[in-house]
């Protein structure tokens, strides 16, 4: 009898400690849902960052209580992409139409194009086909799947956009995690954030190679042109010269990065390589509906491959948008879309009176990903008509007279701190302006200031929406933002650090 007293007390000591936690958890959440928008409204009411435009200050305000419920997440990420909507009319920054439409940039119907692709292939089980064939070739270690799908990911974006890039491989890179998440003892979950965080983040590292690799990267071509037409000193094998060096160096770094955050000595994966090969070859042979998804998925890369002009200095590829009256009208987006339509209209065989895809394959679009998407136009808009990002940009005029390092330093630091909250062609849109007076002022060669601005300026790992690969990898659920947020924050500075020292030794 005493025994079972003790029972039921310890039951009831352990039921009670449970309540409270939970109301602790409760409570830590209401705290951090309040503290968001206290800290605006301190910000507001007690700083004047810019005495002749208090709207400065308003949009530092709405971006300290968005980053608040980010790095917390106090509500859904979804929840805080609405911020702007809300808030950006209300202080006097933007209507509502004008910060609405930011919701609706072409990037977000390449978003949506290239996840309907995705579920086409995974319903046809394509992703398996793709995934058992890389692991049969890269192995059974976790640290070598890793590797395989970085250095992929990475050769692909060299020539591509960043997101095209991560849409593109994003299928086969979840098919791997489901297909070896049940021969992993432990830590799953560690190895899917490590493959999800190592594809976004080597489609960004992969874009700074090239001069085509990412639109900041061609932004810059145009400026530097436009601004010096003098100078003939950039081509694209100048910048290949340090973009190669500097993306490879950079890529390692990240690899050893994740690999040592959440792969090291921490998940095992425990099969042999001759069973993927097997299972490969159970496949069989492609069925109809195999082949038709593949042939759509090569094309839609090869589209996106060839849709552009290419500088390769020598000569110039002609891309093949001219066929169009207004080549700049057509996107990657068209490729993504017209990929999706023609998923909808191809009839299946083994599904009689279907498409290889139907409606009810398309409503897993996860919508909350797609308000994130436009949280962070939203966020770039209101950086820019706000005069915030012009802020961050002219604090850079305090380095006249500093050592040429510290400058690029400095540039690096600031244009990534813009990077995280804006996209990266708006960070090199609002800092190009900024490095041309610099460099006038400084009496610096222009490439030296240039040239780490717009490396900078693909920075940007810590936020969900700081890129739109983050924000892909980041909807499937399988990264932490706290794992986001300090793996991203070392590669900020890890990145910063690569680009200073080693765009001042090539370029002084």
């Amino acid at each position: 009898m005493a025994c079972t007293l003790l029972l039921l007390q310890a039951l009831a000591c352990l039921v009670e400690n449970f309540n409270l936690i939970n109301v602790l958890n409760a409570s830590k959440q209401y705290i951090f849902q309040a503290l968001g928008p206290l800290l605006a409204i301190i910000i507001w009411f007690f700083t004047d960052l810019d005495p002749n435009n208090h709207q400065t200050t308003l949009m530092a305000g709405v971006t300290v209580w968005m980053c608040v419920w980010w790095f917390t997440e106090a509500v859904s990420l979804a929840v805080t992409a609405l911020v702007p909507v809300l808030m950006l009319p209300v202080l006097g920054i933007a209507d509502c139409k004008s910060v609405s439409q930011q919701y609706s940039d072409s990037i977000i119907f390449l978003f949506i194009g290239g996840f309907m692709l995705a579920f086409a292939i995974e319903k046809w089980q394509l992703h398996k086909r793709i995934a058992l064939k890389i692991l049969s070739i890269v192995g059974t270690k976790p640290s070598t799947v890793l590797f395989g799908v970085m250095i992929s990911t990475y050769l692909i974006s060299n020539w591509i956009s960043n997101t095209a890039t991560t849409m593109m491989l994003f299928a086969a890179v979840f098919a791997l995690i489901q297909e070896t998440k049940q021969y992993i003892e432990k830590n799953s979950g560690k190895f899917a954030a490590a493959l999800l965080l190592g594809l976004a983040f080597s489609a960004t590292i992969g874009g700074l190679a090239t001069p085509v690799g990412t639109p900041p990267n061609m932004y810059f071509f145009k400026a530097y042109k436009e601004a010096f037409p003098a100078l003939n000193d950039l081509n694209f094998l100048k910048w290949s010269a340090i973009g190669y060096p500097i993306s490879l160096a950079f890529l390692m770094i990240t690899f050893f990065v994740l690999n040592f955050y959440f792969l090291r000595k921490k998940v095992e994966l425990k099969i042999e390589k001759i069973y993927f090969e097997n299972s490969y070859r159970e496949l069989g042979k492609f069925s109809y509906e195999e082949k038709w998804v593949f042939g759509i998925f090569v094309s839609c890369i090869l589209l996106w491959f060839t849709r552009a002009d290419i500088d390769f200095g020598g000569f110039k590829f002609r891309g093949w948008n001219h066929i169009f009256m207004k080549p700049k009208f057509v996107d990657d987006a068209f490729v993504a879309l017209m990929a999706a339509i023609i998923l909808f209209l191809v009839p299946s065989k083994k599904n009689r009176g279907e498409a290889l895809l139907i409606w009810e394959d398309a409503k897993k679009l996860r919508f909350d990903i797609i308000l994130m998407f436009g949280s962070g136009f939203a966020l770039a808009y209101g950086f820019e008509l706000s005069g915030l990002s012009n802020w961050l940009a002219d604090s850079l005029h305090v380095l006249k007279g500093v050592h040429p390092l510290l400058i690029i330093l400095g540039i690096c630091i600031v244009v990534t701190i813009i990077s995280e909250f804006a996209s990266n062609i708006a960070s090199i849109q609002l800092a190009i302006p900024v490095m041309i007076a610099l460099q006038i002022d400084l009496e610096l060669p222009p490439l030296l200031l240039m040239m780490p601005a717009t490396f900078a300026a693909s920075l940007g790992f810590m936020l969900p929406v700081a890129t739109a690969a983050n924000t892909i990898v980041f909807g499937t659920k399988e990264i932490e933002i706290k794992d986001m947020l300090r793996v991203g924050f070392v590669l900020d500075a890890l990145g910063i650090l690569v680009i200073t020292f080693m765009c001042y030794l090539y370029l002084n």
